[in-house]
């Protein structure tokens, strides 16, 4: 089994800058790929980026592209998202999710672990 817990959530304004995190438990975290998914009510929850275990490999969606960067520490057992130029689009409650396998995945099928969520709100 895994725990997460994200943490780093909050209110920021046009512009501005965050930094998420993700504390992981339970398994062998270099063996796990790691991603964020966001959520906002009424929609489905959508990928936001990925890591691969050894953190060799990065993906984004292309609305982040360029704005936000995932990380990892294995030492920490610790998951990033750093959060730059946030607009209002990017509202919504922030999910880590682990894998079973080191590959990395867009699809929240693929992710079987996941944490309880932190809120980002951007105001304008």
């Amino acid at each position: 089994q895994v725990q997460l817990v994200e943490s780093g959530g909050g209110m920021v304004q046009v512009g501005g800058s965050l930094r998420l995190s993700c504390a992981a438990s339970g398994r062998t975290f270099s063996s796990s790929a790691m991603s964020w998914f966001r959520q906002v009510p009424g929609k489905e929850r959508e990928f936001v980026a990925a890591v691969t275990g050894n953190g060799g490999i990065t993906q984004y969606a292309d609305s982040v592209k360029g704005r936000f960067t995932i990380s990892r520490d294995n030492a920490k057992n610790t998951l990033y998202l750093q959060m730059r130029s946030l607009n209002p689009e990017d509202t919504a409650v922030y999910y880590c999710a682990a894998r079973q396998y080191s590959a990395w995945s867009s699809s929240r099928y693929d992710y079987p672990y996941w944490g309880q969520g932190t809120t980002v709100t951007v105001s304008s």
